[in-house]
């Protein structure tokens, strides 16, 4: 795909026909390209598990988090409603010197490692599946797509492809990096691991390492790498279930057009019906798959079944 910078309405409209879903699965689809992962996919994924060694992939929530504030984005409160002082002091009510501990926690669905629902992005006012946006989410939540409907299905093989420790430097890409079609090709042969039909994709830039060592800085919302627009054509022909990176966007940051803002998730989510992840948290399993040159496993990710939702924290797990 050659791409007019100027121009991303244009190539919008265009990747937007070229690579749609609308209809694939009938009109009353809640999946998605989770249609992909069916029962013989599962049955696949579990047989990958060898050492029986696991990873949990997600990142922390607690309030020494990535969010600044965007669109109403913050960290995790976490609150104590009963503690250890409570029940030393007596005073909870429980007879024969029980005594107990509960908690609260207040945050944005999507504040750190999770799933962008497909009720998340619209194109042009048109939800998944070619729906009406105003009639699919209102104030009550997605009435339709709500990310209830996939909390069953989130789990099969799972590949990484670690793009920062194939083309980029010392396990890293630069900011502003997109990742082209190619590049994800060039890492899948360099792992020896082949991508297709209902798998589960893991793209590793190395933006999440950078944030560790350099401090949260803008990785919430700020330059990054990520995928380029070009491979929306990619993303349609593997036929993958789910994408997850370890970065906030997904796609590469900035756009690659002027005045663009996630082109590629108005295409892939709402077009596409493709399940996309981000912030995860992908160093340790890196780490694993290169010390024993495996890089698929299997990965379950559920999301929480919350009511409506246009997207859920999760926390990953990979099994080799």
């Amino acid at each position: 795909m050659t791409l007019d910078r100027t121009n991303p309405e244009g190539a919008i409209a265009e990747a937007a026909k070229a690579y749609s879903n609308w209809g694939r699965w009938g009109s009353d689809d809640r999946l998605g390209t989770l249609n992909f992962l069916d029962e013989g996919k599962r049955r696949e994924g579990a047989a990958l598990v060898r050492r029986g060694v696991s990873f949990s992939l997600a990142q922390r929530f607690d309030m020494d988090g990535p969010q600044k504030g965007w669109r109403r984005r913050t960290n995790p409160v976490h609150t104590m409603l009963d503690t250890g002082t409570d029940a030393a002091l007596a005073n909870q009510g429980f007879p024969h010197g029980m005594g107990g501990a509960d908690d609260v926690i207040a945050m944005p669905l999507q504040c750190s490692t999770q799933w962008d629902g497909l009720g998340h992005i619209f194109d042009h006012g048109k939800a998944w599946n070619g729906r009406d946006a105003a009639k699919t989410v209102t104030s009550d939540g997605d009435l339709v797509t709500g990310i209830e409907h996939m909390a069953p299905y989130v789990a099969g093989r799972g590949v990484l492809l670690d793009v920062g420790q194939v083309v980029g430097e010392g396990g890293e890409l630069p900011d502003g990096f997109a990742i082209t079609e190619e590049h994800l090709s060039a890492t899948a042969e360099a792992h020896g691991v082949a991508v297709g039909r209902g798998d589960l994709v893991l793209v590793r830039t190395g933006r999440l390492a950078r944030a560790r060592r350099e401090g949260w800085g803008e990785y919430a919302g700020g330059p990054a790498p990520g995928l380029s627009f070009s491979t929306a054509g990619w993303l349609h022909r593997t036929e993958i279930a789910a994408i997850a990176t370890d970065t906030w966007g997904f796609e590469v940051r900035p756009n690659e057009f002027e005045h663009a803002f996630q082109p590629l998730h108005q295409v892939a989510i709402p077009n596409m019906g493709l399940l996309i992840g981000e912030m995860w948290d992908l160093d340790a399993l890196a780490a694993d798959c290169a010390a024993d040159g495996v890089h698929d496993f299997w990965l379950t990710a559920a999301p929480l079944p919350i009511t409506g939702a246009v997207g859920s924290p999760i926390n990953p797990i990979a099994v080799k």
